[in-house]
């Protein structure tokens, strides 16, 4: 007997969505903001110099990493991630994401991936510092997988 073949996701649910849907999905970021923590700070060097990522964590899953620029001690806007020299002291650059992430307020529109979800754009300030996913149906946060193994493997 041939090999079955796995089945293809169905496209069903991007044609149901909707204005509401993706309120739906705005007003669930919104209650998950007071939940957001960040993590322990991933440094990366690169021919640059350092460059500075912040897991935000929701629960025990990262939903996305925050870019921080250790010499102003704020974060970057998306898209731009800084390189730096110097010494970084990860426990304070946690303290201070702590309090970027009591600054921060989700914008009120959403845009839908192929990924089936809707992402939703958190900004500080007047800059956008992370993008969360969200079910098609609005109603589940959706982890960054990838970014959550790679808080594992640097002890977070």
């Amino acid at each position: 007997m041939p090999p079955i073949p796995p089945p293809i996701r169905e496209t069903k649910a991007w044609k149901e969505l909707s204005p509401e849907t993706a309120e739906k999905a705005i007003e669930t970021v919104k209650s998950a903001l007071p939940f957001l923590t960040p993590g322990t700070p991933i440094v990366h060097r690169t021919p640059h110099g350092l460059h500075v990522d912040v897991p935000v964590m929701y629960l025990s899953f990262a939903v996305d990493r925050l870019h921080y620029n250790p010499e102003t001690g704020s974060p970057l806007p998306k898209g731009l991630p800084g390189a730096y020299s110097g010494e970084i002291d990860p426990a304070e650059v946690r303290d201070k994401a702590g309090e970027i992430l009591k600054e921060l307020r989700v914008l009120g529109a959403a845009e839908f991936r192929a990924e089936n979800c809707w992402v939703v754009p958190v900004a500080w300030k007047s800059f956008i510092v992370l993008h969360v996913r969200v079910s098609a149906d609005g109603n589940e946060i959706v982890p960054d997988y990838g970014l959550t193994e790679e808080v594992h493997r640097h002890g977070g």
